[in-house]
């Protein structure tokens, strides 16, 4: 991708312009980003997802006799427990619909002017008239896709982040909106986090939400951390705390200073490799997510198939690189030479020709195999 050039998506904005004056800033409304745009997916195909086991769904309802004002259940959902049709007020919510759905897939990919570490999903929101979550924030970006149907949105920079009290979700107390849009199908809005807004549908209405990874420091370092002890334990060279000088206590409850001593030098020692780190970080952001799963091919003759054939990368595969090692669901490789540059063009063009496989070396064109027998990439079609 050229992202200097400009963007239908983006209302005639540059990915390099937009990143600089709008991500993580202020908001962006584009009129008709996608010219024509139809829902990828029906109301009944949505419904079906959202009764599967392997698919994370929530349905809220707004009920006046409760007195929380407002009802969440979590699925999966036989058709039966989703309100009628012609109910106003609730919102059936189906997150990560890029898994499950190639086209969806390809919508989601047209943001890949982010990095893919920190692109997460496709959630779609179905809602009946009025539906709606409720004035909130999200702590990470989105971008708000209308994909059917008119949603009125109000938006706002909000002081005020206090929640209301004994709701099953996130509302905010006091919501001061400043800005009102109707959104209509192709339309979209970008808000950055902790920008405060409230959806409402117009009838009908269906709105697909690109959201984002926006990692906690402490989830990270723990995640981080595990990895790192998992290396330095699997290393030959991991010393053995050793006592040779260690006194009789007289207060044997007493932790000796030589002790922490050597459990601070441990940690350092850990943390000062960046190379170590680096490769810890590159795992932590390509594992799958719990609830994907993969299907190995019918396929033989593997490597014929994939010289003959190409690849791409399966739509639930998070694949990234640095400068030493290509990621992939959570695993690393080391890759170098004339295969550097090729493997990392499946990681960003998630795909690789039949021409590009035969200048592989013949580890890498294995390796490849041995993904596509896992079900990690896919023959391309003839």
């Amino acid at each position: 991708m050229d992202v200097t050039q400009p963007l239908q998506l983006l209302g005639g904005v540059s990915p390099e312009r937009f990143m600089r004056i709008y991500w993580q800033k202020k908001p962006l409304l584009v009129r008709q980003a996608i010219p024509d745009f139809k829902a990828l997916l029906s109301r009944s195909e949505l419904f079906a997802l959202a009764a599967s086991d392997d698919v994370q769904s929530r349905l809220l309802i707004q009920d006046s006799q409760s007195t929380k004002g407002w009802r969440l259940r979590h699925g999966p959902f036989e058709r039966r427990a989703i309100p009628a049709l012609k109910k106003s007020g609730w919102t059936l919510l189906v997150q990560s619909v890029d898994l499950h759905n190639s086209e969806v897939h390809s919508l989601m990919n047209q943001f890949r002017f982010v990095p893919d570490a920190r692109l997460d999903d496709l959630m779609v929101s179905y809602a009946s008239d009025q539906g709606g979550v409720g004035p909130h924030f999200d702590s990470y970006d989105v971008f708000l896709l209308q994909a059917h149907g008119r949603r009125r949105w109000r938006i706002g920079r909000q002081n005020d982040l206090s929640l209301q009290p004994d709701v099953p979700l996130k509302i905010l107390a006091n919501f001061e909106p400043e800005h009102t849009f109707d959104l209509e199908p192709g339309d979209m809005l970008y808000l950055p986090p902790r920008y405060a807004h409230d959806g409402v549908a117009l009838g009908e209405c269906m709105t697909y939400s690109i959201g984002f990874r926006s990692s906690r420091a402490n989830e990270l370092a723990g995640d981080l951390l595990q990895r790192l002890a998992q290396e330095a334990d699997d290393n030959a060279n991991n010393l053995l705390y050793r006592d040779p000088a260690q006194p009789a206590a007289s207060q044997p409850a007493r932790i000796p200073e030589a002790l922490v001593a050597f459990a601070s030098k441990a940690l350092s020692q850990v943390l000062k490799d960046d190379r170590l780190l680096a490769k810890s970080l590159g795992e932590h952001l390509t594992e799958p997510k719990p609830n994907v799963w993969f299907e190995a091919p019918e396929a033989t003759h593997l490597t014929g198939a994939l010289k003959r054939m190409g690849c791409q990368l399966d739509r639930r595969s998070r694949m990234m690189y640095d400068e030493h090692f290509v990621y992939l669901n959570g695993e690393s490789y080391l890759v170098r030479g004339r295969d550097a540059p090729l493997v990392r063009q499946l990681a960003n063009q998630r795909l690789l020709s039949p021409r590009d496989i035969k200048k592989l070396s013949p580890g890498a064109t294995q390796q490849l195999a041995h993904w596509l027998d896992a079900g990690w990439i896919a023959l391309t079609q003839e």
